[in-house]
């Protein structure tokens, strides 16, 4: 899967989570600052890819944006994947 696929899968699942407009979310996004998530809502989103993607996210790594979640699942998808 392609950083671009999974890119298009969590921007539309934090757009129906979320309730916010899928043009809103770009790989730059940040969680804080752009969307105005609170740690409540980012772990949500998580966990619905945790469960989408079949991987497990650690959330003390530094994912501040949607680009770094997508990095993030697009290096343990492959790592799973692998197995």
């Amino acid at each position: 899967m392609t950083t671009e696929q999974i890119f298009d899968q969590v921007k539309t699942m934090m757009s129906d989570q979320l309730d916010v407009s899928a043009e809103k979310i770009s790989m730059k996004t940040n969680f804080t600052e752009d969307l105005d998530l609170d740690s409540l809502d980012v772990f949500e989103v998580i966990d619905q890819l945790e469960d989408h993607f079949d991987i497990e996210i650690e959330t003390d790594d530094s994912l501040a944006t949607v680009g770094d979640l997508v990095n993030y699942v697009a290096t343990h998808l492959t790592d799973s994947e692998a197995e």
